[in-house]
């Protein structure tokens, strides 16, 4: 894994996770999937004219429509779209918490899908890496939160594991930005109709509500999106799931700095045996096959 690849991973870790903070934010003062649902509008128009700006085309192989129409509903549509509701009740960093537990759904996938091989300090890491996170989820458990939003959060992550597998047929012949684009449409449209016969239009309007709605669609939204998928074809779906192990340290530093949420010593403790997992996959990685 070269230095261009780490950076990638560690911006669109921290893109990644300071979503939960925004959505939370945003989730405070607007119906959620309302909300999701013209965010992705929003950045799915901008990603499509900026990528016919740079010659882009939406002629895409048959492969490509079904890996985007199943990176639309299983993330932005499934994913997103439960963890939106679900921030209505728990904390962004428990969120956030839960959804860096997928590099290890990914690598099963990998495995049992695609025959790809874990050597024995990789899936250490992997372990080491679930560890910590348990550790972090401990420390929030024992003070009670909402089952319900749990369960979404655990049913959202299976989906982003979907997801993240179906990026293999999505990027293989380029157009990039143009998928990113689309699969927002496509999570857009979906989240629309739901949002339409469950949700009553009611916001509070605010500055703090706009400044978040803008930048969750740019940046975790448009920007973090496109770097995951330049990621996932630079070094390969389960090397670049890696990066999601960071997702707990950011998504609870944002939220403590934006949102209060407390910082504990178990929080530490996990985030210290999460690097040193995200390490070892990393050292295992670059061991001869």
């Amino acid at each position: 894994m070269d230095i261009r690849a780490i950076a990638m991973g560690v911006v669109f870790a921290f893109m990644w996770a300071s979503a939960f903070t925004s959505a939370r934010m945003i989730v405070a003062e607007a119906p959620p999937l309302t909300a999701l649902a013209i965010r992705f509008l929003i950045s799915g128009i901008l990603g499509i004219l900026i990528a016919r700006m740079l010659g882009q085309t939406w002629r895409l192989t048959r492969a490509q429509w079904v890996a985007t129409f199943v990176f639309g509903i299983c993330q932005n549509a499934l994913y997103l779209g439960l963890n939106f509701v679900a921030m209505q009740t728990i904390e962004a960093s428990l969120a956030a918490i839960i959804a860096s537990t997928m590099p290890l759904l990914v690598a099963l996938g990998g495995w049992l899908a695609f025959g790809e091989k874990v050597r024995p300090l990789g899936a250490a890491g992997l372990i080491a890496g679930v560890i910590g996170v348990a550790l972090i989820m401990g420390s929030r458990l024992s003070g009670g939160v909402d089952s319900f939003g749990l369960i979404l959060c655990v049913i959202g992550v299976a989906s982003l594991t979907i997801a993240t597998m179906s990026v293999r047929g999505a990027t293989s012949g380029g157009n990039v930005l143009m998928i990113v684009g689309l699969q927002m449409l496509v999570g857009s449209s979906l989240l629309g109709v739901v949002a339409v016969l469950t949700e009553t239009w009611q916001v509070t309007w605010s500055l703090r509500l706009g400044l978040a709605f803008a930048y969750t669609t740019l940046i975790p939204g448009l920007a973090a999106t496109w770097v995951w998928f330049l990621l996932v074809n630079r070094i390969g779906a389960v090397r670049a799931a890696t990066f999601h192990f960071l997702t707990p340290f950011f998504g609870v530093a944002v939220a403590a700095v934006f949102l209060g949420e407390t910082l504990g010593h178990y929080d530490i403790l996990g985030v210290a045996i999460v690097a040193l997992g995200i390490l070892a996959v990393q050292i295992s990685k670059q061991v001869p096959r």
